[in-house]
């Protein structure tokens, strides 16, 4: 039969050769990209040690620009993450970036790592948030991932308490959507008698729990992966964890995203030890203080509100140096170094309240 453009085996004969053509312009122009970036290493050792390779302001600039470039029909996440990949392996021929996180392979923190800095990194992952804060400080890993807060259960103390005693600022912020999974070595769910995860999760899971598996022994760890590596290696226990987790301990999915909350939120900050630039869509952090009495918290927020600036969070918490006297976590939108955050921030500061700025980074995309 002659090949005609209504026949199906011709269309796609025809559409593949074009995709192939536009493979090999992609290839052509990953290598250019790439060229590029080498060129950019080589000024940047020009001018001896102390190089800054890894700018998130213009990380934030070159994404903003896709985003506004998008038109599908790819999602805006694929195309946003497809990119970051790309940055990611560019950097890595300028430098390889090594990033402690907080858990083992396989945790949430390792998926807010990659979900920030893509594949083509160092990732090294250590047992406590603590020693992801002395890894960075201790210049043994250029950056830091560490859990912050959830959307259903609130902050992170110990991150936060950190923060308030290390002078590493945060330069950057992850939000990734925790989806929960049931894995089991074994594929049934009858054969499931207890479930590990760790406390935050067990309780985001709770209502499915109560009505799928009532009698269920409820084991806590210290975070999900553990939970994962247990559930591989002892009968009847199932874990709540990640789909990674599943790959890497070779577990079964008996039942996909249980979390009581559909759009279950975590966000991560980003730890280093330079401040980051303005970009023109940041968020400022900080540690403020009030005295005991009526009025105190007005008087600490009203700085921001006469100059109009937004605010996105506030968290109370216990000060240890006082009965009854707490400091709050602010987030504010805006660089610390926009005039009227720098009005403000001076402001409070004469008045004795800031006890710390934790760092300006770009908002999460």
């Amino acid at each position: 039969m002659a090949e005609r453009p209504d026949d199906p085996e011709w269309r796609l004969r025809e559409y593949r050769a074009r995709i192939d053509a536009v493979d090999e312009e992609i290839q052509r122009l990953l290598a250019e990209r790439a060229g590029h970036a080498q060129a950019i290493a080589g000024i940047k050792q020009e001018g001896g040690g102390g190089a800054v390779f890894y700018r998130p302001e213009r990380e934030r600039e070159v994404l903003e620009r896709v985003r506004a470039r998008h038109q599908g029909p790819l999602s805006e996440d694929d195309v946003l993450r497809i990119f970051r990949e790309i940055m990611g392996a560019c950097l890595a021929l300028e430098h390889k970036l090594s990033v402690a996180y907080f858990g083992p392979e396989g945790s949430f923190t390792e998926g807010a790592l990659r979900k920030h800095f893509g594949e083509a990194v160092d990732a090294v992952p250590l047992p406590t948030i603590a020693e992801v804060f002395r890894a960075v400080e201790a210049e043994v890993c250029d950056f830091g991932v560490v859990p912050a807060e959830n959307s259903a259960e609130g902050i992170v103390t110990h991150t936060h308490d950190l923060l308030l005693a290390s002078p590493l600022p945060i330069v950057g912020e992850v939000l990734l959507r925790v989806h929960h999974q049931l894995l089991a070595h074994s594929p049934a769910l009858a054969d499931v008698r207890r479930i590990a995860g760790h406390p935050q999760a067990l309780a985001q899971c709770r209502a499915w729990i109560a009505t799928h598996k009532p009698d269920a022994e409820l084991v806590a760890v210290a975070n999900n992966a553990e939970g994962a590596r247990r559930a591989s290696a002892e009968p009847g226990l199932a874990a709540i964890a990640s789909l990674e987790a599943a790959r890497r301990f070779a577990l079964t999915v008996l039942a996909s995203n249980i979390e009581d909350t559909p759009d279950n939120t975590t966000r991560f900050f980003v730890i280093g030890r330079t401040p980051v630039p303005a970009t023109g869509t940041d968020k400022t952090s900080l540690v403020l203080t009030a005295p005991h009495r009526a009025g105190s918290l007005h008087e600490l927020l009203e700085p921001f509100a006469r100059r109009a600036i937004s605010l996105l969070r506030i968290e109370s918490r216990p000060a240890r140096r006082a009965l009854w006297e707490y400091v709050f976590f602010v987030d504010i939108a805006g660089h610390e170094q926009d005039a009227g955050i720098r009005d403000a921030l001076a402001e409070l500061t004469r008045d004795g309240r800031i006890v710390k700025r934790l760092g300006s980074y770009p908002q999460a995309l």
